[in-house]
C-alpha cells in the first residue's frame, strides 16, 4: 500500500494516463514515485493539488506552475517533449483531467479519498495576480483595449528583453539561411522584406498596418520601400515606442502611428493593408467586420496580407493563453480563414504555410528569455516571468508537433471587371525557400 504522498499520487494518476506513469513524481514530503528515467515533476506543497481539484486540466496545471507550487526538474521544454513522446510511444491515453465528465464514479471516489488523505481538500486557492481580469461584453472596443493593454503594455523594457533588438518584432520570423551567423534579427528582416515584396510596395505606396506592434513593418516599409504608412495600435506603450523610432529615423513625413481601433480608420484607397498576427485578437463574431474594414480600405487592385496563427483541434487560444497571455484570442483552421476572406469579397492569391519558422522563432525568444532571466524577474517579478517561460515552451512544442500553424495569406481586391493587377508570373517574393 502506498502511504507516502508521491506513491498515492502515482496511484491516482496511472488510470488517468491509461497505463504506466510517464513522469516521476517528487512530492513535498520527500517521497518519489514513477520511472527513474522519466521527467521529474516536483509538487512542492498541497496547494498545488487543491488548485488542480478546483481547476482540473490545463488552467490548474498552469496556475500551479506559475506560482511555483509545481515545477519540472531540468529543462522544461525537454521535460514536456519527453512526457508527450512517452504517451505516444506507449500508446497511452492523454491525461483525462475533467473529472466530472471523464472519470467513472469509482475513480471519482478514489480521487476524493486520496485528496482527503493528502490534506488537499480546502478552499479554492487565490487566482494568481498575473491572470487577466477583463469585464464587459466580448470584443467591444473598450474590452479589446483592455485585452491588448494586458498583453502589450507589460512594458517596452520587458519586450526588449525577449524579442530581437533591431526590430522588436513580435510575430513569426522567416528563416532563409542555416548559416551559423544568421540570427533572429536577420530572419525578422527577411520576413519584413517578404511581406513588402508580396504586397508589391514601391515608392509612394500607401500602406495601412493594422496592429502595428512596435512598428517593425511600418518602419521597414517606409525606410526601405518608400511607402507612406498609417499604423494603428491599441497599446499606448507601443505607440510611444514607435513614434520615438519614427522621429529618430527621420520618417515623420512617411509614417503616422495612431492609438486607434482598426474599426475607426476613416481613410480608404490604400494600395496595401497588412495584419501581422493581429487577426487572432478580433474574435470569431467580429472577424467578418475586420475583413470588411480591410476590403473597404483597399483601392481596386490593392493587396492585403494577413499573417495569422491557426489551430485544428479546437477554436480559441486555450485556457492558459486566454487567461494569462492573450485574452479573448480566437484561432481556427486556415481553410476557414481563407473562406472568410473570400466571403468578404477579396480574392485569395497565395497561402504560405510557415509553421516550422515559428518553432525556430519561439526557440530564439525562449533562449533570449533564459539569458535575460534575472533581468526579467527584476522587472516584472518571478510569477510573470514563469508565465512567459511556460508560454514560450508550450508555444514551441505546439508548432513543432503541428497542433498549431501560421500562414501568410495574400489577397487582392479585384476591379468590377475582375482585374487583379497581379503579375503574370509568380514573383520571386512567393518562392518557398
Amino acid at each position: 500500500m502506498r502511504k507516502n504522498a508521491a506513491g498515492q499520487l502515482a496511484g491516482l494518476l496511472e488510470p488517468l494516463f491509461g497505463g504506466t506513469l510517464p513522469i516521476r513524481i517528487r512530492a513535498w514530503d520527500g517521497s518519489e514515485a514513477g520511472p527513474a528515467d522519466a521527467p521529474a515533476v516536483l509538487i512542492r506543497n498541497r496547494r498545488a493539488l487543491r488548485r488542480l481539484l478546483w481547476s482540473p486540466g490545463e488552467l490548474g496545471l498552469a496556475q500551479a506552475y506559475i506560482t511555483g507550487e509545481l515545477d519540472v526538474e531540468g529543462d522544461l521544454t525537454e521535460g514536456f517533449r519527453l512526457i508527450w513522446s512517452t504517451i505516444r510511444e506507449r500508446d497511452l491515453a492523454a491525461p483525462k483531467m475533467q473529472f466530472t465528465s471523464k472519470m467513472r464514479a469509482r475513480q471519482i471516489v478514489s480521487a476524493a479519498g486520496t485528496a482527503v488523505r493528502l490534506g488537499a481538500i480546502g478552499p479554492k486557492p487565490p487566482t494568481p495576480a498575473s491572470q487577466a481580469k477583463l469585464t464587459g461584453v466580448l470584443h467591444t472596443k473598450l474590452r479589446d483595449r483592455a485585452a491588448i493593454s494586458h498583453h502589450y503594455d507589460l512594458s517596452n523594457e520587458f519586450y526588449a528583453l525577449l524579442l530581437d533588438n533591431e526590430h522588436l518584432a513580435y510575430s513569426c520570423a522567416y528563416y532563409t539561411s542555416d548559416a551559423s551567423d544568421y540570427t533572429l534579427e536577420d530572419a525578422q528582416r527577411d520576413k519584413l522584406d517578404l511581406v513588402c515584396r508580396k504586397l508589391g510596395l514601391v515608392e509612394g505606396s500607401r500602406l495601412l498596418d493594422i496592429g502595428c506592434g512596435w512598428g517593425s513593418l511600418s518602419l521597414h516599409a517606409a525606410e526601405h520601400y518608400g511607402a507612406r504608412v498609417i499604423g494603428v495600435t491599441l497599446s499606448r506603450e507601443q505607440q510611444d515606442f514607435v513614434l520615438a523610432k519614427v522621429a529618430a529615423r527621420g520618417l515623420t513625413d512617411r509614417v503616422e502611428i495612431r492609438l486607434q481601433d482598426y474599426r475607426e480608420v476613416p481613410e480608404t484607397g490604400f494600395d496595401a493593408v497588412t495584419s501581422i498576427e493581429m487577426g487572432e485578437h478580433v474574435g470569431a463574431e467580429n472577424y467578418p467586420t475586420f475583413l470588411g474594414v480591410i476590403n473597404g480600405a483597399l483601392r481596386e487592385g490593392g493587396r492585403a496580407l494577413i499573417q495569422q496563427m491557426s489551430r485544428r483541434d479546437r477554436p480559441g487560444g486555450g485556457d492558459f493563453i486566454e487567461c494569462y497571455i492573450a485574452p479573448d484570442m480566437h484561432m481556427r483552421p486556415v481553410g476557414e480563414t481563407v473562406a472568410l476572406i473570400e466571403d468578404a469579397g477579396l480574392e485569395v492569391r497565395d497561402v504560405h504555410a510557415m509553421r516550422e519558422h515559428y518553432v525556430w522563432t519561439v526557440r530564439a525568444w525562449l533562449e533570449t528569455l533564459e539569458k535575460n532571466w534575472d533581468a526579467v524577474v527584476a522587472l516584472v517579478g518571478e510569477e510573470v516571468a514563469r508565465v512567459w517561460r511556460l508560454y514560450m515552451v508550450g508555444g514551441a512544442l505546439v508548432f513543432e508537433e503541428g497542433r498549431m500553424g501560421v500562414d501568410q495569406i495574400l489577397a487582392v481586391k479585384r476591379s468590377a471587371a475582375g482585374a487583379s493587377g497581379m503579375p503574370k508570373v509568380r514573383a520571386e517574393a512567393f518562392a518557398i525557400r
